[in-house]
């Protein structure tokens, strides 16, 4: 496509481009993987952050506009990913898959670039939870029973459960990376991303990273929730994260598009 046409992408033009940024994302180098995995997990925490403060701040009674004015305010945190730099793990999942899909990457750079960016956004996630939610205190406090309520709804849901959870979850995550690629200014991209992240979270579905943050936080504001119990959310959470960006988003477009592109992929 002409770099002077002024229309957004067509969903094959989407998916060719996709591709194209899996093989650079494939050989990005570690430093600067681990930097921006770190920073990913960081702004996710900045969302959540300001979820918190929304909800806490009003009254129980007008439970359904704190939930949507909360959720309103969360895709800060992949605005400041997509536009600022960052990496996330849940992108990642469908964008590297796709790739794999596609041939243009092997199974080992997959693996190197899921493993390297979980573990960022894991240090990034829990620094937040820590630093800005427990030692200043912004997921406690008045905000402190919403931080529990959140952590202990996590854990609570059994393996199944949270494993279709973060199939929808990461399903409408990897929409809105994907309506980001099709738009060409700032503006559209923005508000292009916007909807499907809001719906994740007004929804309460499970997301592996936002996950890294909030049950760490609720851990120290005294959820009755440990460690343990943490990290065994990571395993149905991220298998159905990965099931819903691979499968949902990037191999359904691959399959009903590959026709259009320019070179014969399979599945």
């Amino acid at each position: 496509m002409s770099q002077t046409d002024s229309r957004d992408f067509y969903p094959h033009e989407i998916l060719q481009d996709v591709i194209t940024k899996s093989q650079a994302k494939s050989n990005t180098n570690l430093k600067t993987l681990a930097i921006l995995s770190f920073l990913g997990g960081g702004y996710v925490g900045f969302g959540y952050l300001a979820y918190l403060r929304v909800v806490s701040g009003i009254p129980g009674d007008w439970g359904g506009l704190a939930a949507l004015l909360g959720a309103a305010v969360f895709p800060i945190c992949l605005i400041c990913i997509l536009i600022g730099g960052g990496e996330l793990a849940t992108g990642n999942m469908m964008m590297m898959a796709l790739g794999k899909l596609s041939r243009c990457v092997s199974f080992k750079k997959l693996a190197r670039n899921w493993a390297i960016v979980s573990i960022g956004n894991l240090a990034g996630a829990v620094c937040m939870a820590f630093f800005l939610g427990h030692y200043v205190g912004l997921a406690e406090g008045a905000a402190a029973a919403k931080t529990i309520a959140i952590a202990e709804a996590k854990i609570n849901m059994d393996f199944g459960r949270a494993f279709i959870s973060a199939i929808a979850c990461n399903w409408m995550v990897c929409m809105g990376i994907w309506f980001y690629f099709g738009a060409k200014q700032t503006s559209g991209r923005i508000l292009a991303m916007w909807f499907p992240v809001m719906i994740f979270v007004l929804i309460g579905l499970q997301h592996f990273v936002a996950n890294m943050f909030i049950i760490p936080a609720g851990i120290w504001a005294g959820a009755n929730v440990t460690w343990g119990q943490f990290f065994f959310n990571m395993i149905p959470v991220f298998l159905g994260n990965v099931t819903g960006g691979a499968m949902f988003v990037g191999a359904s477009y691959l399959y009903a598009y590959k026709h259009l592109l320019k070179d014969d992929f399979s599945i």
